[in-house]
């Protein structure tokens, strides 16, 4: 493993200074080495204005050359060996096999964007020939192709060290959209990020990239973050973290005189539906996956599902009676840092101080910053009433929601706040009340399921990870699978350029042998204009 220096990242260079601060191991509270640099708005710029500089040479890069460039991470990142696991465990408390795991995704996402990359993905062009003798106005020739917004600012979130932090999916995406990226680090893990960011300068000098290609911000201020967003030579930004960071960052973007998206990954609960014939068939087979789901990592997921809808009834008895042992007898987790943990309790407090609300189980008592799994119970009628029993609980705690018919399941359906998802557990008899549930959760989830549980997120093509606010901050766009490229781009079009002043995506010839939509006819790749 590579020795850890403390230092932020500007492009090639090392940035020491005089202010500091440490990681702290959750599980014991100690402070870890070795000290880290506080970078500021100084810092800030210097990073923006080599990410600046190296934007027009980045963009022009090759399909080819671009997706080399992610698989070189990828493989740096491995190269990295047990070091990265062992030092990632250390700061957030994550056992080793979530973590080898989350390195897999890490590596899998790069390589996914380089495969979409070469296939012509980030380039998407679409021609339209000049129809001259149309009748009765004639149609230029029109070329269209994607390109890469500017500057991206990325922020790392703190319950992913590796997959959605300083290689995550943002950094990955925004890579593969021809930006160069800047990371602010979660100060909770700066270890872990020092050695994920030298993997990625590595593969910028390999490639022969401009070094603002790539800088890492390591601090603790608020004041880093917003001066990285306010800075007119970021385009974009992507987040993930608590609601009031998420929105205290758009804002900021906002109010420049050029307003930039904020893609902000926020807040949701991933409401759970239990239908009336899947709830009876296998009650204690969906408690027994429930909790599991719920007590996943200390339930720091942020596909966790802390909402269940059921109808009153014997079935819904059962699900209970075999869901509160299990979460009583599940042990207690440490969590990723002292102030989730702290949030933790302090919204299971909420739930357990309501009037309306039953507790059902609670986890044993653990160490420093542990979660103890819990579970409640109200009325459908007490949730529509009270706002504070649809907020977000980051850790192993849900609600189980009692409804004393399909219309009242379908109210407290409309009154969801927007989900990153939505479970259906169903089963035949079960599809006509999942079909008048389906186009209200369709408004409020970006990914609807069925008899599965929201823990695990594919990353591939077809995925959502979004949804409607406050699930994020633009339910157009998901931040992981492919599609998450076109936060970080912006679409050109060409009306009768010469050839010659064409980019090559969209020049007759196809130097590039790019799949492209001409005329409406998707041609295959290697195939020039006809």
């Amino acid at each position: 493993m590579t020795d850890l220096t403390g230092a932020a990242l500007l492009g090639s260079r090392d940035l020491t200074g005089a202010a500091t601060f440490r990681a702290v191991d959750p599980a014991t509270g100690a402070s870890l080495e070795p000290a880290f640099t506080e970078a500021g708005p100084a810092e800030v710029a210097q990073a923006v204005a080599l990410a600046a500089s190296a934007f027009p040479l980045y963009r022009a890069t090759t399909p080819e050359a671009r997706a080399a460039f992610l698989d070189a991470i990828a493989a740096n990142i491995e190269a990295l060996g047990d070091g990265l696991i062992a030092r990632a465990a250390e700061e957030t408390g994550l056992p080793t096999a979530r973590l080898t795991g989350e390195r897999a995704r890490t590596m899998g996402q790069l390589r996914l964007f380089a495969s979409w990359v070469r296939a012509g993905g980030a380039d998407e062009p679409r021609l339209d020939s000049a129809l001259p003798d149309r009748t009765p106005l004639p149609r230029a020739d029109l070329r269209l192709r994607h390109i890469g917004v500017g500057p991206v600012a990325v922020f790392g979130a703190s319950n992913f060290p590796l997959a959605f932090s300083v290689a995550g999916g943002d950094t990955a995406s925004a890579l593969a959209a021809g930006c160069p990226v800047i990371v602010k680090g979660h100060p909770a893990h700066p270890g872990t990020s020092e050695l994920v960011g030298r993997a990625i300068r590595a593969a910028v000098s390999a490639a022969g990239l401009p070094e603002g290609v790539f800088s890492l911000l390591t601090g603790t201020s608020h004041e880093l973050g917003s001066a990285l967003v306010a800075d007119p030579r970021i385009k974009a930004v992507g987040f993930t973290g608590s609601r009031a960071g998420g929105l205290a960052l758009c804002r900021i973007a906002a109010s420049r005189p050029e307003p930039i998206p904020v893609f902000a990954e926020m807040s949701s609960i991933n409401p759970v539906f239990l239908l009336p014939a899947a709830l009876e068939a296998r009650a204690e087979t969906l408690a027994t996956g429930f909790v599991g789901s719920l007590t996943m990592g200390a339930g720091q997921f942020c596909t966790n599902p802390g909402l269940v809808i059921a109808l009153s009834g014997p079935a819904l008895d059962r699900f209970i009676a075999a869901a509160s042992p299990l979460v009583a007898s599940a042990p207690a987790a440490t969590m990723l840092t002292p102030g989730i943990a702290g949030a933790y309790a302090k919204g299971v407090a909420a739930l357990e101080t309501c009037a309306d609300v039953t507790e059902l189980a609670h986890g044993a008592e653990g160490g420093a910053n542990a979660c103890r799994p819990a579970l409640f119970v109200t009325e459908a009628a007490a949730f529509l009433r009270e706002p504070v029993l649809s907020h977000e609980v980051f850790g192993a705690s849900s609600l189980v929601v009692r409804c004393a018919d399909a219309d009242e399941m379908a109210a407290v359906a409309g009154a969801l706040e927007g989900q990153l998802t939505a479970t259906l557990h169903l089963d035949a008899a079960d599809h006509a009340l999942a079909a008048t549930l389906l186009p209200v959760l369709e408004d409020k989830a970006g990914r609807i399921l069925a008899n599965g549980w929201p823990t695990g997120v594919e990353v591939c093509h077809a995925m959502v990870h979004g949804g409607p606010f406050p699930a994020t901050s633009d339910p157009r766009s998901t931040s992981v699978g492919t599609l998450a490229i076109r936060r970080f781009q912006r679409p050109v079009c060409y009306q009768d350029l010469p050839d010659a002043l064409l980019p090559a995506a969209v020049q007759t010839s196809n130097p590039l042998g790019l799949p492209r939509l001409i005329d409406g006819t998707l041609v295959p790749a290697g195939e020039a204009r006809s």
